[in-house]
């Protein structure tokens, strides 16, 4: 099978196209022809030998797809899938390549209004956004959030599925030009981190209380300023790292209004959490997919040969929501 593999770590000139001896299923698993491949910042960080696979991963990069299903499992069978079903996918690892093997548990069947390709840019954002905001933010009705780099592809799943909870939502980002589309998928505070002060617009807007929870994707930049804005109890969400990973901490701001500092992974949770995690996000998800309520974001698709060009854009940081790469379905 093709597949892209990294010759070492560094830039994007490790990344080669590569042919290897196709992935085989076990008993529990289905095979995928793949569609289309996300690309999320986890893989950069992969590809510079800074994010390793969990123990047992595909060592290839690439954690989300979209396809057909090729084969099925003995046990994966009697399961709601088929040979021939459109589909999306979690993964560890490996979703670089023209075939993945994956549980059927970590498998989401698709509406028919769906997009295949579309879909590939689903599964990682989605999952970590309701992850994060539901499982580990436990946020409600009337909530306020704040979502740093909301234009990207995790910042644009969490403004739907925290609209969809009712909650307020603050978003920062680099250009008026994110924040308008920002805007248009519901955000209700727009916040030019390069021009505005977000603690003081959260304070202005929220007259003086702050934000109930933070879902920082950048990192240690905006880690002082993060506890400004919580409000009393307020929960903060550590998920990405572009923006630094090392910053100091005043504890007297913790400890006086109770914080909650909360880092998480998706990746290397157990299969059979995040099986539970894709079963109850997905049976109220697949109805506003469905409906159109929730839609995936995706700014460019590139033919998978033109893996370093994606990379590269990626690393721009100027996309609003997902980046994929697109595979020969049918060859």
């Amino acid at each position: 099978m093709k597949a892209i593999v990294a010759e070492g770590f560094g830039e994007t000139n490790v990344l080669s196209l590569a042919a290897l001896d196709s992935v085989k299923i076990e008993a529990d698993e289905v095979m995928i022809k793949v569609q289309a491949s996300g690309l999320n910042g986890a893989d950069l960080m992969q590809r510079r030998g800074l994010y390793p696979p969990p123990p047992g991963a595909s060592p290839l990069i690439g954690l989300e797809v979209s396809g057909r299903i090729e084969e099925v499992g003995a046990a994966a069978s009697g399961r709601g899938l088929k040979v021939g079903d459109r589909v999306m996918a979690l993964l560890s690892g490996g979703g670089y390549a023209e075939k993945v093997a994956v549980r059927y548990d970590q498998v989401m069947k698709l509406p028919d209004n769906l997009d295949l390709v579309a879909a590939g840019g689903v599964t990682e954002v989605f999952l970590t956004a309701y992850l994060e905001l539901i499982w580990l933010g436990k946020l409600e009705k009337g909530n306020r959030l704040l979502i740093h780099a909301g234009a990207s592809g995790v910042g644009t799943a969490a403004i739907q599925i925290a609209k969809r909870f009712g909650a307020e939502v603050f978003v920062t980002a680099s250009s008026d030009k994110k924040l308008k589309f920002c805007e248009a998928l519901g955000a209700d505070h727009l916040i030019n981190y390069k021009t505005e002060d977000f603690v003081k617009v959260i304070f202005e807007k929220s007259a003086g209380s702050g934000v109930n929870c933070i879902l920082d994707l950048v990192g240690a930049v905006h880690f002082q300023n993060n506890l400004k804005a919580l409000a009393v109890e307020g929960k903060l969400l550590l998920v990405g790292m572009g923006g630094g990973a090392k910053s100091e901490m005043d504890l007297r701001q913790v400890v006086s209004k109770r914080l909650q500092i909360i880092g998480s992974s998706l990746r290397s949770r157990s299969l059979d959490e995040k099986g539970k995690l894709i079963a109850e996000f997905w049976s109220d998800a697949k109805a506003r997919f469905e409906s159109g309520d929730y839609k995936p974001i995706i700014d460019r698709v590139y033919p998978y040969a033109e893996v370093r060009d994606a990379h590269q854009y990626m690393e721009s940081k100027e996309n609003i929501g997902k980046i994929l790469l697109k595979w020969d379905l049918d060859s």
